[in-house]
């Protein structure tokens, strides 16, 4: 018969044996880390963009400040012809100059925007026609150049980290 015991050493052995068996089972691999957020690089070159017409419109109304509001604290701007200019007080002080020009009218063309994949930063392309008046003649001439604006991102917000503007030069003269 079965004594107290017994029957208490076999249930213990048959515990030990299952906690044995559990023990003994293959690790289990951790779950992936959560993929991250897709980027919605379309988006962005779609905030980009309507940036650049806010600024364009901006510089063809002479407003400075909302101008220049566009630029990180650590703005630097390349403009052929000029040393660089590094934050905004900088690219205010040029841009009051430019604008004091009566003529002063920007328009862009083949504009692109490239994002980068992890969305932090985007690259602005476009071509440019700037009047301005030609401080020889006193008359309004056109300037025709490229545009590159380097954007990135500051909170919710886009903002000019970086620009080049670099005329393409007068159209070479026909040949007789």
């Amino acid at each position: 018969m079965w004594t107290t015991y017994t029957i208490r050493m076999t249930l213990l052995c048959s515990l030990a044996a299952s906690l044995v068996a559990c023990n003994s089972a293959p690790p289990v691999a951790p779950a992936p880390p959560p993929a991250a957020p897709a980027v919605d690089t379309g988006k962005i070159a779609d905030a980009v963009k309507t940036d650049v017409t806010q600024l364009v419109t901006e510089l063809n109304a002479r407003d400075i400040d909302k101008a220049v509001a566009h630029d990180t604290a650590d703005m630097v701007g390349m403009f052929h012809g000029t040393p660089n200019v590094i934050g905004p007080a900088a690219d205010k002080a040029m841009t009051a100059q430019l604008l004091a020009d009566p003529a002063f009218h920007l328009a862009v063309s083949s504009e692109t925007v490239d994002v980068a994949a992890a969305g932090d930063m985007a690259v602005y392309r476009a071509t440019y026609a700037v009047t301005a008046t030609d401080p020889k003649s006193k008359k309004p001439v056109v300037e025709h150049g490229n545009w590159l604006v380097g954007y990135k991102a500051v909170g919710d917000a886009w903002k000019i980290a970086w620009n080049v503007v670099s005329d393409t030069g007068a159209a070479p003269a026909a040949a007789k």
